[in-house]
């Protein structure tokens, strides 16, 4: 099967996207495969591809790293990051890539594309309709519609835009250099005596009362990356009914505790062009010191691969440190598993049409007017179609309004075609990065001496040859979230031991970087096992070594 062209400048919906993952792993029997992890709440498949040389040994033997995307249906962009990863490992191994081809010859990359594709379909429909995450009716599962807006494509344009209302009590005007651009009527940059409006979202109003507006929570108010087991809290919008209660999660789950050799985590969201990291619910001085610093040291990477600068969630972007936000997936990757995780916010539309980032605080105050107006200027240019004037509309409830202003999904929510992949593109090379950093297991000694009467000494010396401790945090160490590692001498009897016998921590490289500036590195990051074993001269004896996180390596020793 022919691979499905595809050049990343477009959003697909469910069906082409799955085409196009089949065919590329057809395409690369011996790199790739794809299987479904579980179901949707409206059927459909998820789907899990799996990266590695497989030459070198099965998927489950090396350090692995985990992309997913799309748990927010409207986020759009993450999922064309998650694709064009699996084209920039391909492609990369291909074409030689030093840093690809060593990436898949001694590490697996596990890439969910698309957690939610219920929710994406909705949002990629003819008729859009936006919701933050799950299609499921909940909290009330009859779907009932409570009287307010409810938001969806109401000319039928394939578009949500915004409804302006005459209104001479309303907030808005509009800016004197772009009446696309609504303002607050108090702005500096607001005229004086101009007409005023009152601002909604484009949609119809249920049981409207001639006067009042309310804007009741959506009958589909799940919130799946609030449903995780990582301090679950019903406090918290759209946590669900308990956690892992949608299908979605449950089998995100379960098909990343199925694999303990994962090492490495990053979610791909969309929107604010920065790189987010746990925890969401605690200041840095209640993480180990460690940890806070591998997390940095990484991140300076991402940074300087791709300009996006590195935020912790409590310290730098919650709003009221009393009311925290739990049940994400970084942070349960990080808290339940141990490993360094990652939310990815794709696309800064204020660092496009400027030259300054957006705030951090962007999320609960929104934009500038000025850097509104700087965007307004920059898509007309390099996304036109994105920011629409006023046009009238005859409203089944309001009457005569009119419909416009900047098409948020196309434009502020995700990068607009003519910049989304070079948008996506650098963080391929940040995910290969990580995933190169992860501990590696290797056997670098053996030695068998002759005792006599049939009996042989074996030495075994492994080693874990990566950056990452083979616990890969202090977290992990300290909370016990990850087995110890074992060595097995099979094809000869061992005498006075058992054959398999575990080994304590290996540290890493980055042991060394924080050893307090000493050029003594001593071996924390070797053990030498022994065994008595009875066989005759010539037997070759097979040795295993694994663990869950630094992978599975063998060694074959002739007694002679």
């Amino acid at each position: 099967m022919a691979p499905v062209a595809y050049e990343f400048d477009r959003f697909l919906r469910h069906d082409e996207m799955s085409s196009w993952i089949e065919s590329t792993v057809a395409a690369n029997p011996g790199l790739a495969s794809v299987e479904h992890y579980g179901t949707s709440h409206e059927g459909r498949p998820l789907l899990l591809v799996t990266l590695t040389d497989s030459s070198t040994g099965h998927h489950s033997t090396k350090p692995a790293m985990w992309v997913d995307a799309n748990i927010h249906s409207v986020e759009v962009t993450g999922g064309v990051a998650a694709l064009h990863l699996i084209h920039h490992l391909l492609t990369g191994f291909a074409a030689g890539d030093d840093k690809v081809t060593e990436a898949l010859r001694t590490r697996t990359f596990y890439v969910a594309p698309r957690v939610n594709p219920d929710g994406v379909e909705a949002a990629l429909a003819d008729s859009p309709r936006h919701r933050r995450s799950s299609m499921r009716p909940w909290p009330w599962t009859d779907r009932h519609a409570w009287p307010g807006l409810v938001t969806h494509d109401v000319d039928g344009d394939g578009r949500i835009l915004t409804m302006r209302i005459a209104d001479p009590n309303g907030a808005w005007v509009e800016h004197p250099e772009d009446a696309r651009l609504m303002i607050p009527v108090d702005h500096a940059a607001a005229p004086r005596g101009a007409a005023r409006y009152r601002l909604l979202a484009e949609g119809t109003i249920t049981d409207w009362d001639g006067f009042t507006v309310p804007t009741p929570r959506s009958p589909e108010g799940l919130d799946m990356n609030r449903n995780f087991p990582a301090g679950w809290d019903t406090s918290v919008a759209g946590s669900g009914d308990h956690p892992m209660s949608e299908p979605e999660i449950d089998a995100l789950v379960r098909a990343v505790r199925a694999r303990p050799n994962i090492c490495g985590y990053n979610a791909y969201h969309t929107s604010g062009g920065f790189l987010l990291r746990p925890s969401s619910t605690k200041p840095d001085s209640k993480l180990p010191p460690e940890d806070v610093w591998t997390f940095k040291e990484l991140g300076r990477v991402c940074t300087e691969a791709t300009g996006y600068p590195v935020h912790s969630v409590y310290e730098d972007f919650t709003w009221d440190t009393s009311d925290t936000m739990s049940g994400a997936a970084d942070d349960w990757a990080y808290e339940h598993l141990g490993v360094f995780s990652w939310t990815t916010e794709f696309w800064d539309a204020v660092a496009a049409a400027t030259d300054h980032r957006s705030s951090t605080h962007i999320w609960y105050v929104g934009p500038t007017v000025e850097d509104e107006l700087a965007v307004h200027k920059w898509a007309d240019a390099n996304a036109p179609g994105t920011v629409h004037p006023w046009r009238p509309f005859s409203h089944p409830q309001l009457g005569d309004i009119e419909i416009g202003g900047m098409d948020d999904f196309r434009l502020w929510t995700n990068a607009p075609p003519s910049r989304l992949r070079s948008e996506v593109a650098p963080h391929a090379s940040f995910a290969v990065h990580q995933a190169l950093m992860s501990p590696r297991l290797e056997i670098l000694h053996t030695k068998a001496d002759h005792l006599g009467d049939g009996t042989w000494r074996l030495e075994v010396g492994v080693a874990n040859t990566g950056w990452l401790p083979a616990h890969v945090s202090s977290h992990a160490r300290k909370h016990n979230l990850c087995l110890p590692g074992w060595v097995q001498v099979d094809g000869a009897e061992t005498v006075g031991s058992a054959p398999r016998v575990t080994f304590g921590t290996l540290a890493g490289r980055l042991a060394f970087r924080l050893s307090g500036g000493m050029r003594s590195d001593g071996t924390p990051d070797r053990q030498l096992l022994t065994w008595v074993l009875r066989a005759a001269p010539g037997t070759v004896v097979n040795v295993t070594a694994s663990h869950q996180r630094a992978g599975t390596v063998t060694a074959a020793v002739t007694l002679a």
